[in-house]
């Protein structure tokens, strides 16, 4: 996830396809309804640029401004995706998963 605001962002399909195949891998068991609606990151673009999401379709990759809403789904996860110790928060219809750097999970249900 790091990588996606590494110096290089991720505007081509062929890296996009490749970062989709690898989330793909590590949730092969999961069906469609079961994947995350979408994973929202801190960005590091610097102001005013706040997060950055890439919905599970892989369609599009957007990075919004602090004062730009996400879509209602994915505003869930914003504040937690500020949080320095969260490298991202997985949405899901109904939890968040937040993601810390070394792996560790925790899970927030009941999100409305």
């Amino acid at each position: 996830m790091k990588k996606l605001d590494a110096g290089g962002h991720v505007n081509t399909r062929e890296t996009l396809e490749a970062l989709l195949c690898a989330i793909r891998s590590e949730l092969p068991e999961l069906t469609i309804e079961y994947l995350p609606v979408g994973i929202v990151a801190k960005c590091y673009l610097g102001p005013p640029h706040e997060v950055h999401t890439l919905d599970r379709d892989g369609s599009i990759i957007r990075h919004y401004k602090t004062f730009e809403p996400l879509p209602p789904l994915m505003e869930r996860g914003r504040s937690l995706a500020l949080h320095p110790g969260y490298a991202f928060i997985e949405i899901y219809a109904d939890k968040l998963i937040a993601v810390a750097d070394n792996g560790d999970t925790s899970i927030v249900k009941g999100q409305e």
